[in-house]
């Protein structure tokens, strides 16, 4: 598996230039708001070094890089969560992601229309916040009162249950994300939880959209959301749509030149994906031979049997061991053979971790 992320934020900040830069789909991208009405869906490949050099030891018939999956989504403005701008309709678009991109303006263009007037980052990024929250009270609020009526029966577990989506609509309404809410110690609670499909319990990255010429990391309005962000369980990633755009042009082999003749030691894209995978905790792992060379992602804490799932459902179904390398030590020594010859390539059960970087192959019987 990839990781699906949803490009949000208002309006004409710079959410399908970027989305055209990173994915190379061609969205319509414009200086007016909601040019974008349905999704666009843009998959990319991550760029993974050491799979790189794992294609150079085993020299596969094909390399098959893990995914992400970007789908730009159209602005949102104040009150959508009650339909404004066909607000309700994006709203759905982000249950459907696993991590929220927010693309910030953090740049000044009298060119460029803003769609509140002025540059603002963390007015911005609450304008965005409140439509979520207040979207997200509002399932709150009904699966609340669906739950009272039943918990008028006396049961325990219903009266638990309206306690704990009553502490849940306070927190929400006191402006705090879901993603931030403590969970009370009880079994049941995170299959409530889960059930509610919340907006604000997505994790959450970013994005300071600034002018070609800023440095990242620099100045007032990064600075601003970077103290929103470290508030908020988020991260930050400094990019400018405009110069991922001129990159995107270039030939692949002119690229890296290019960046360097900037500073920069690698693009925005690279660095949206390195964040994207902490935030939800992804691993890579990778399955070798010579018919192929091929890199999965999995959730951090993975055991190796749904490891081997990702590869094919009769390796999980059947699994009986895995044989595990890490792939410093094959690209150091330069060969399988070399490796097992040092004592470096182990057996694992059914109760191993993945961790990222395992070169993996599964022994499995249907």
């Amino acid at each position: 598996m990839g990781f699906t992320c949803g490009i949000i934020g208002l309006p004409n900040v710079g959410k399908s230039t970027l989305f055209n830069a990173m994915t190379g789909a061609g969205a319509h991208s414009s200086n007016y708001p909601f040019c974008t009405i349905e999704p666009n869906v843009g998959v990319v490949s991550v760029p993974d070094q050491r799979l790189d050099g794992l294609a150079r030891i085993y020299r596969p018939a094909a390399v098959v890089p893990t995914t992400v999956e970007f789908v730009d989504i159209a602005g949102l403005v104040r009150g959508a969560n009650k339909g404004e701008g066909l607000g309700n309709q994006f709203l759905g678009y982000i249950r459907a992601v696993d991590a929220m991109v927010h693309v910030v303006r953090c740049f000044e263009d009298s060119t460029v229309v803003h769609v509140d007037g002025s540059v603002d980052p963390v007015r911005d990024i609450g304008v965005v916040t409140t439509e979520l929250l207040l979207k997200d009270l509002e399932t709150v609020e009904r699966r609340l009162e669906e739950s009272q009526k039943r918990a008028k029966s006396g049961d325990r577990k219903l009266r638990n249950e309206c306690e704990f989506y009553e502490a849940l609509r306070d927190h929400l309404g006191a402006g705090r994300a879901a993603r931030a809410f403590d969970l009370p110690p009880m079994p049941e609670v995170a299959e409530w939880l889960e059930s509610l499909h919340l907006l604000t319990r997505k994790p959450v990255l970013y994005i300071c959209n600034v002018d070609e010429t800023d440095r990242p990391g620099e100045g007032p309005s990064v600075r601003a959301v970077s103290e929103l962000a470290s508030h908020e369980q988020a991260s930050v990633v400094t990019v400018s749509a405009a110069l991922e755009a001129e990159i995107a042009e270039l030939p692949q082999e002119e690229r890296q030149a290019f960046l360097e003749s900037l500073g920069l030691p690698e693009s925005g894209l690279d660095r949206v994906i390195r964040e994207g995978y902490k935030l939800l905790r992804l691993v890579t792992f990778f399955t070798v031979g010579p018919k192929e060379v091929h890199a999965r992602t999995v959730r951090a804490g993975t055991l190796a049997p749904v490891a081997a799932g990702a590869v094919h459902s009769d390796f999980e179904r059947g699994f009986i061991r895995a044989e595990v390398a890490r792939a410093e030590d094959l690209l150091r020594l330069g060969s399988e053979t070399a490796v097992r010859d040092a004592g470096l390539l182990r057996v694992e059960g059914r109760d191993y971790v993945v961790h990222d970087g395992d070169v993996m192959q599964f022994r499995f019987a249907v």
